[in-house]
């Protein structure tokens, strides 16, 4: 049995810490079988030396989101804890540096607030070098698995754009390809054939904006929510733009979209590479893209990995047994 101590001293309040009747403690009890008792100025904690490494480590992350005003959540002590296991492997800073500019960065500061009051914010170090290559980067490549928080934080970003001013509309699209069915003819007019395809996109604003506000936003030509297809021929200037499962997206149609940038713009691309639903998987634009540009100033490829996976733990289980069966 060891103890070690964690001080939260310079924490002005630590209900953002310790959660509606301290539930943030308890799950990072759960989370790494230590006890945790506040003294004074300071967490005390008990239990096995790995227990108790394992426990400080995690608050030690989760009194830095706090001390930057955030209202922290079990969720929260789960990434915590997948990203501190992540570094204590030395995964962290061997196999995905932060871009140049990241270092000392305000990325950990929340981006926005949901409809239902919780702020948004990177919740890894991953997510945390993609939020900072956006903001340094005319053009940033996410790639990662299923869960990672690429497309929503990119959404989030191009909002919080909007809402400063620094851009006058937002472009969303994908491509129009199917996940290995064939859905066969769409009624309907336009808008109708192409939802199911764009619907991701949509759930994405619903996150932060009402419905009602969206309608309105995209009548008066602030939010464009389009497939990849009707990109050709245009000049997206003065907007932040992104793509989402852009691993659907062939060479052609990546160069097309690529180009379309225009003055004061900024565009993301986002994509899974293990669900390529293309025929073939060397005709996916984003690995191709992902081999032309990683030493092109002013592009950053962020590469995420499981360790950034926060939708559901489950995800990362589900991932690393499709990995081990691929191998």
């Amino acid at each position: 049995m060891t103890q070690t101590r964690v001080s939260i001293a310079d924490l002005d309040d630590r209900m953002r810490l310790f959660g509606e009747f301290d539930g943030v403690l308890h799950a990072v009890e759960r989370a790494t079988n230590a006890a945790i008792h506040v003294e004074g100025d300071e967490l005390v904690i008990a239990g096995a030396r790995d227990a108790t490494e394992k426990a400080s480590s995690i608050l030690r992350r989760l009194i830095e989101a706090a001390d930057a005003g955030e209202f922290l959540s079990a969720d929260d002590v789960d990434a915590a804890s997948v990203e501190s296991h992540t570094q204590s492997r030395g995964g962290r800073d061997e196999s995905r540096p932060l871009p140049k500019a990241a270092e000392g960065s305000s990325s950990g500061s929340a981006l926005a607030t949901t409809r239902r009051g919780r702020p948004v914010r990177p919740r890894t170090s991953g997510q945390r070098a993609f939020v900072d290559a956006v903001a340094t980067h005319t053009l940033t490549f996410a790639i990662g698995p299923a869960g990672t928080g690429k497309t929503f934080l990119a959404v989030i970003m191009a909002l919080a754009a909007l809402r400063a001013g620094d851009v006058q509309r937002i472009v969303l699209s994908r491509p129009a390809v199917e996940a290995g069915e064939n859905l066969g003819f769409l009624p309907g007019d336009f808008q109708a054939k192409v939802d199911p395809y764009l619907r991701p996109l949509f759930d994405a604003l619903g996150e932060i904006m009402e419905q009602n506000a969206i309608e309105r936003a995209v009548e008066r030509g602030q939010i464009e929510v389009a497939p990849l297809a009707y990109m050709r021929g245009r000049t997206l200037a003065d907007a932040f733009v992104v793509l989402d499962e852009a691993q659907n997206a062939s060479r052609d149609q990546m160069k097309m979209f690529l180009t379309r940038i225009g003055a004061n713009s900024r565009m993301v691309v986002c994509g899974d590479v293990t669900q390529i639903d293309l025929v073939r998987r060397n005709d996916s634009g984003l690995v191709h893209a992902a081999t032309l540009f990683g030493d092109v100033k002013d592009i950053a490829i962020v590469q995420l990995t499981e360790a950034d996976v926060v939708r559901h733990p489950l995800i990362r289980a589900i991932i690393a047994a499709y990995a081990n069966a691929d191998r």
